[in-house]
Protein backbone atom coordinates (compact mmCIF):
# COMPACT_ATOMS: atom_id res chain seq x y z
CA UNK A 1 0.00 0.00 0.00
CA UNK A 2 1.02 3.39 -1.12
CA UNK A 3 0.97 6.50 0.54
CA UNK A 4 -1.87 7.17 3.59
CA UNK A 5 -4.52 10.15 1.96
CA UNK A 6 -7.42 11.55 4.41
CA UNK A 7 -9.22 13.13 1.72
CA UNK A 8 -11.63 15.79 2.96
CA UNK A 9 -15.03 16.27 1.08
CA UNK A 10 -18.19 18.49 1.76
CA UNK A 11 -18.65 22.17 0.91
CA UNK A 12 -16.71 25.12 1.93
CA UNK A 13 -16.79 26.99 4.85
CA UNK A 14 -16.48 24.17 7.33
CA UNK A 15 -13.63 24.71 9.20
CA UNK A 16 -11.32 21.88 7.28
CA UNK A 17 -8.37 24.45 7.40
CA UNK A 18 -8.46 24.65 11.01
CA UNK A 19 -8.67 20.77 11.14
CA UNK A 20 -6.10 20.13 8.72
CA UNK A 21 -3.70 22.24 10.60
CA UNK A 22 -4.79 20.71 13.81
CA UNK A 23 -3.79 17.38 12.31
CA UNK A 24 -0.84 18.99 10.67
CA UNK A 25 0.93 19.41 13.75
CA UNK A 26 1.07 15.66 14.23
CA UNK A 27 4.75 14.53 13.44
CA UNK A 28 5.02 12.89 9.61
CA UNK A 29 1.51 14.54 8.78
CA UNK A 30 1.45 16.59 6.14
CA UNK A 31 -1.99 19.23 5.84
CA UNK A 32 -1.35 20.67 1.88
CA UNK A 33 -4.43 22.44 2.26
CA UNK A 34 -6.24 22.42 -0.89
CA UNK A 35 -4.16 20.44 -3.23
CA UNK A 36 -6.51 20.48 -6.23
CA UNK A 37 -5.46 24.32 -6.79
CA UNK A 38 -1.59 23.75 -6.83
CA UNK A 39 -1.51 23.86 -10.48
CA UNK A 40 -4.01 27.12 -10.95
CA UNK A 41 -3.07 28.96 -8.57
CA UNK A 42 0.98 28.05 -7.53
CA UNK A 43 2.06 27.10 -11.30
CA UNK A 44 -0.34 29.01 -13.83
CA UNK A 45 -0.84 31.78 -11.44
CA UNK A 46 -4.36 32.15 -12.89
CA UNK A 47 -6.33 32.34 -9.89
CA UNK A 48 -5.87 33.91 -6.33
CA UNK A 49 -4.45 32.67 -3.39
CA UNK A 50 -0.98 31.90 -4.31
CA UNK A 51 0.96 31.69 -1.01
CA UNK A 52 2.16 28.87 0.71
CA UNK A 53 1.49 28.20 4.27
CA UNK A 54 4.84 28.85 5.31
CA UNK A 55 4.25 32.66 3.85
CA UNK A 56 6.07 31.86 0.70
CA UNK A 57 5.19 32.14 -2.77
CA UNK A 58 4.26 28.98 -3.99
CA UNK A 59 7.25 28.66 -6.46
CA UNK A 60 9.79 30.21 -4.25
CA UNK A 61 8.90 27.68 -1.16
CA UNK A 62 11.48 24.87 -1.36
CA UNK A 63 9.41 21.83 -0.35
CA UNK A 64 6.93 22.36 -3.22
CA UNK A 65 10.16 23.40 -5.69
CA UNK A 66 11.17 19.61 -4.37
CA UNK A 67 7.63 18.22 -4.59
CA UNK A 68 6.78 19.85 -8.21
CA UNK A 69 10.02 18.58 -9.42
CA UNK A 70 8.80 15.21 -8.52
CA UNK A 71 5.89 15.53 -10.98
CA UNK A 72 6.85 16.56 -14.44
CA UNK A 73 3.11 16.83 -15.66
CA UNK A 74 2.29 20.55 -17.86
CA UNK A 75 0.18 22.57 -15.58
CA UNK A 76 -2.17 23.07 -18.41
CA UNK A 77 -3.02 19.55 -19.15
CA UNK A 78 -4.07 18.88 -15.32
CA UNK A 79 -6.47 22.14 -14.78
CA UNK A 80 -8.12 19.87 -17.90
CA UNK A 81 -8.13 16.97 -16.26
CA UNK A 82 -9.99 18.72 -13.27
CA UNK A 83 -11.94 20.38 -15.51
CA UNK A 84 -13.46 17.55 -17.78
CA UNK A 85 -12.69 14.88 -15.55
CA UNK A 86 -13.17 15.86 -12.30
CA UNK A 87 -15.63 18.33 -11.28
CA UNK A 88 -18.76 17.64 -8.66
CA UNK A 89 -20.93 16.87 -11.67
CA UNK A 90 -18.78 13.58 -13.04
CA UNK A 91 -18.74 11.90 -9.25
CA UNK A 92 -21.60 9.22 -10.21
CA UNK A 93 -19.30 8.41 -13.14
CA UNK A 94 -15.83 8.10 -11.32
CA UNK A 95 -17.47 6.33 -8.28
CA UNK A 96 -18.80 4.11 -11.42
CA UNK A 97 -15.28 3.27 -12.63
CA UNK A 98 -13.28 2.62 -8.77
CA UNK A 99 -16.14 0.44 -8.50
CA UNK A 100 -15.39 -1.45 -11.65
CA UNK A 101 -18.65 -1.11 -13.03
CA UNK A 102 -17.91 1.06 -16.24
CA UNK A 103 -14.44 1.62 -18.23
CA UNK A 104 -12.23 4.64 -17.37
CA UNK A 105 -12.83 7.54 -19.45
CA UNK A 106 -10.28 8.94 -21.77
CA UNK A 107 -7.78 11.09 -19.06
CA UNK A 108 -8.69 9.93 -16.25
CA UNK A 109 -6.00 7.06 -15.64
CA UNK A 110 -3.69 9.51 -16.65
CA UNK A 111 -5.19 12.07 -14.30
CA UNK A 112 -4.81 9.54 -11.48
CA UNK A 113 -1.64 8.72 -12.37
CA UNK A 114 -0.48 12.13 -11.64
CA UNK A 115 -2.54 12.53 -8.21
CA UNK A 116 -0.43 9.24 -6.78
CA UNK A 117 2.74 10.77 -7.91
CA UNK A 118 2.00 13.98 -6.75
CA UNK A 119 0.95 12.13 -3.24
CA UNK A 120 3.99 10.18 -3.06
CA UNK A 121 6.16 13.09 -4.04
CA UNK A 122 4.42 15.04 -1.12
CA UNK A 123 5.00 12.23 1.48
CA UNK A 124 8.76 12.59 0.81
CA UNK A 125 9.25 15.98 0.40
CA UNK A 126 6.60 17.14 3.04
CA UNK A 127 6.96 15.33 5.94
CA UNK A 128 3.90 13.27 5.05
CA UNK A 129 5.07 9.44 5.81
CA UNK A 130 2.35 8.53 8.02
CA UNK A 131 -0.77 10.99 6.12
CA UNK A 132 -1.46 13.65 3.79
CA UNK A 133 -4.47 15.46 4.40
CA UNK A 134 -5.93 16.88 1.27
CA UNK A 135 -8.99 19.29 1.89
CA UNK A 136 -9.42 19.77 -1.72
CA UNK A 137 -13.51 19.17 -0.76
CA UNK A 138 -14.00 17.92 -4.82
CA UNK A 139 -16.07 14.57 -4.10
CA UNK A 140 -15.35 13.02 -7.77
CA UNK A 141 -11.57 13.37 -6.39
CA UNK A 142 -12.62 11.41 -3.61
CA UNK A 143 -14.63 8.99 -5.55
CA UNK A 144 -11.60 8.35 -8.25
CA UNK A 145 -9.36 7.93 -5.82
CA UNK A 146 -11.02 4.63 -3.83
CA UNK A 147 -10.12 2.93 -7.25
CA UNK A 148 -6.63 3.02 -6.61
CA UNK A 149 -4.43 -0.16 -5.04
CA UNK A 150 -1.63 1.89 -4.16
CA UNK A 151 -3.09 4.73 -2.15
CA UNK A 152 -4.42 3.95 0.82
CA UNK A 153 -7.59 6.42 0.81
CA UNK A 154 -9.77 7.45 3.50
CA UNK A 155 -12.55 9.92 2.97
CA UNK A 156 -13.62 12.36 5.83
CA UNK A 157 -16.81 14.43 5.28
CA UNK A 158 -17.08 17.75 6.89
CA UNK A 159 -20.65 19.18 7.15
CA UNK A 160 -21.80 22.61 8.93
CA UNK A 161 -25.57 24.07 8.73
CA UNK A 162 -26.08 25.85 5.79
CA UNK A 163 -27.34 28.74 7.38
CA UNK A 164 -23.94 29.38 9.02
CA UNK A 165 -22.38 29.20 5.78
CA UNK A 166 -24.82 31.21 4.02
CA UNK A 167 -23.48 34.02 6.54
CA UNK A 168 -20.04 33.15 5.77
CA UNK A 169 -20.66 34.03 2.21
CA UNK A 170 -22.51 37.44 2.94
CA UNK A 171 -19.06 38.80 3.42
CA UNK A 172 -16.02 38.60 0.59
CA UNK A 173 -12.82 36.97 1.40
CA UNK A 174 -8.66 37.78 -0.30
CA UNK A 175 -9.91 34.73 -2.58
CA UNK A 176 -13.32 34.03 -2.61
CA UNK A 177 -16.44 36.05 -3.86
CA UNK A 178 -19.47 36.55 -1.85
CA UNK A 179 -22.87 34.63 -2.55
CA UNK A 180 -26.70 34.65 -1.81
CA UNK A 181 -27.60 32.12 0.38
CA UNK A 182 -29.60 30.65 -2.22
CA UNK A 183 -26.50 30.17 -4.58
CA UNK A 184 -24.87 29.00 -0.87
CA UNK A 185 -27.23 26.36 -0.07
CA UNK A 186 -27.61 25.39 -3.63
CA UNK A 187 -23.99 24.49 -3.57
CA UNK A 188 -23.93 23.14 0.10
CA UNK A 189 -26.60 20.66 -0.78
CA UNK A 190 -24.97 19.34 -4.34
CA UNK A 191 -21.55 18.89 -2.54
CA UNK A 192 -23.08 17.26 -0.26
CA UNK A 193 -25.21 14.84 -1.83
CA UNK A 194 -21.82 14.25 -3.66
CA UNK A 195 -20.28 13.45 -0.59
CA UNK A 196 -22.90 11.03 0.60
CA UNK A 197 -22.23 8.71 -2.75
CA UNK A 198 -18.87 8.61 -2.30
CA UNK A 199 -19.38 7.96 1.46
CA UNK A 200 -22.02 5.22 0.21
CA UNK A 201 -19.02 3.58 -1.70
CA UNK A 202 -16.34 4.22 0.79
CA UNK A 203 -14.09 1.68 2.97
CA UNK A 204 -13.61 4.26 4.65
CA UNK A 205 -15.46 6.72 5.48
CA UNK A 206 -15.90 9.38 8.19
CA UNK A 207 -18.60 12.24 8.37
CA UNK A 208 -18.71 14.87 11.43
CA UNK A 209 -20.44 18.25 12.05
CA UNK A 210 -18.71 21.51 12.16
CA UNK A 211 -20.60 22.28 15.15
CA UNK A 212 -19.40 18.95 16.83
CA UNK A 213 -15.58 19.87 16.33
CA UNK A 214 -16.39 23.68 17.99
CA UNK A 215 -17.60 22.04 21.05
CA UNK A 216 -15.91 19.35 21.56
CA UNK A 217 -12.48 19.90 19.69
CA UNK A 218 -10.28 16.92 21.36
CA UNK A 219 -13.08 14.39 21.52
CA UNK A 220 -13.73 14.78 17.93
CA UNK A 221 -9.78 14.99 17.03
CA UNK A 222 -9.30 11.97 18.75
CA UNK A 223 -12.25 11.03 16.70
CA UNK A 224 -10.72 11.32 13.25
CA UNK A 225 -7.06 10.57 14.53
CA UNK A 226 -8.59 7.20 14.85
CA UNK A 227 -10.22 7.08 11.96
CA UNK A 228 -6.89 8.26 9.84
CA UNK A 229 -4.85 5.33 11.65
CA UNK A 230 -2.98 7.75 14.25
CA UNK A 231 -2.47 6.39 17.80
CA UNK A 232 -0.85 9.96 19.12
CA UNK A 233 -2.55 11.55 21.72
CA UNK A 234 -4.80 14.87 20.28
CA UNK A 235 -2.86 18.16 19.71
CA UNK A 236 -5.30 19.89 20.97
CA UNK A 237 -5.80 20.71 25.10
CA UNK A 238 -9.22 19.71 26.89
CA UNK A 239 -9.88 24.01 26.80
CA UNK A 240 -9.85 23.67 23.20
CA UNK A 241 -6.52 25.41 22.58
CA UNK A 242 -4.64 24.55 19.87
CA UNK A 243 -0.58 25.66 19.15
CA UNK A 244 0.49 26.24 15.22
CA UNK A 245 3.41 26.51 14.11
CA UNK A 246 4.47 26.55 10.48
CA UNK A 247 2.79 24.31 7.40
CA UNK A 248 3.03 24.29 4.13
CA UNK A 249 -0.64 24.72 2.65
CA UNK A 250 -2.02 25.26 -0.51
CA UNK A 251 -4.46 28.07 -1.03
CA UNK A 252 -7.40 27.74 1.62
CA UNK A 253 -8.80 29.74 4.37
CA UNK A 254 -6.08 32.57 5.20
CA UNK A 255 -6.35 31.25 8.81
CA UNK A 256 -3.85 28.59 7.74
CA UNK A 257 -1.44 31.52 7.91
CA UNK A 258 -2.01 31.95 11.75
CA UNK A 259 0.86 30.85 13.62
CA UNK A 260 0.84 30.45 17.97
CA UNK A 261 -2.03 29.55 19.95
CA UNK A 262 -5.64 29.10 18.91
CA UNK A 263 -8.87 28.27 21.20
CA UNK A 264 -11.35 26.39 19.05
CA UNK A 265 -14.76 27.86 20.17
CA UNK A 266 -18.12 27.21 18.52
CA UNK A 267 -19.37 30.12 16.19
CA UNK A 268 -23.45 30.74 16.42
CA UNK A 269 -23.23 34.39 14.50
CA UNK A 270 -25.62 33.07 12.08
CA UNK A 271 -28.74 33.07 14.73
CA UNK A 272 -28.42 36.35 15.61
CA UNK A 273 -26.70 38.23 12.40
CA UNK A 274 -28.22 36.05 9.28
CA UNK A 275 -30.74 38.33 7.70
CA UNK A 276 -34.66 36.47 8.95
CA UNK A 277 -35.21 36.57 5.03
CA UNK A 278 -31.59 34.87 3.81
CA UNK A 279 -31.95 32.53 6.78
CA UNK A 280 -35.28 31.40 5.02
CA UNK A 281 -33.64 31.14 1.71
CA UNK A 282 -30.62 28.86 2.78
CA UNK A 283 -33.07 26.75 4.62
CA UNK A 284 -35.75 25.65 1.84
CA UNK A 285 -33.27 25.20 -1.03
CA UNK A 286 -30.83 22.85 1.95
CA UNK A 287 -34.10 21.40 3.66
CA UNK A 288 -33.48 17.92 1.62
CA UNK A 289 -30.52 17.28 4.01
CA UNK A 290 -31.28 18.85 6.89
CA UNK A 291 -32.65 16.54 9.20
CA UNK A 292 -29.89 13.82 8.06
CA UNK A 293 -27.10 15.91 9.06
CA UNK A 294 -29.07 16.49 12.27
CA UNK A 295 -30.44 20.17 11.90
CA UNK A 296 -33.41 21.49 12.88
CA UNK A 297 -35.89 23.42 9.80
CA UNK A 298 -36.26 26.17 13.00
CA UNK A 299 -34.44 27.33 15.99
CA UNK A 300 -33.06 30.63 14.36
CA UNK A 301 -32.24 31.85 17.67
CA UNK A 302 -32.59 28.78 19.36
CA UNK A 303 -29.99 26.87 21.32
CA UNK A 304 -27.04 25.35 20.07
CA UNK A 305 -27.53 22.22 19.20
CA UNK A 306 -23.77 21.22 19.24
CA UNK A 307 -22.90 17.30 19.74
CA UNK A 308 -26.54 16.40 18.67
CA UNK A 309 -25.28 14.25 15.48
CA UNK A 310 -24.16 11.11 14.98
CA UNK A 311 -20.88 10.60 13.15
CA UNK A 312 -21.57 8.09 10.12
CA UNK A 313 -18.38 5.97 9.43
CA UNK A 314 -17.47 3.13 7.46
CA UNK A 315 -19.97 3.79 4.34
CA UNK A 316 -23.10 4.35 6.96
CA UNK A 317 -24.72 7.61 5.41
Amino acid sequence: MGARVLYLTGWLRTGSTLLGNVLGELPEVAHVGELHYLWRNGVLRTGTNSLCGCGKDLLDCPVWAQVLGQVPVPARQVVAWQRDLLRTRHTHARLAEARGRAAPAPGVAAALDMMAALYRAVAAHADGGRLIVDGSKFPAEAAALLGRRDLDVRVLHIVRDPRATALSYRRAKAYIEPRGPAESSGYWLAFNLASDLVGAAAGRYLRIRHEDLAARPREVIAEVMRFAGLDDDPPVGRDGSVRFGGNHTVTGNPDRLTRGTVTIRPDERWRTELPVRAAAVATAVAAPLLHRYGYPLLGRRGACRCGAGTPARNGGV
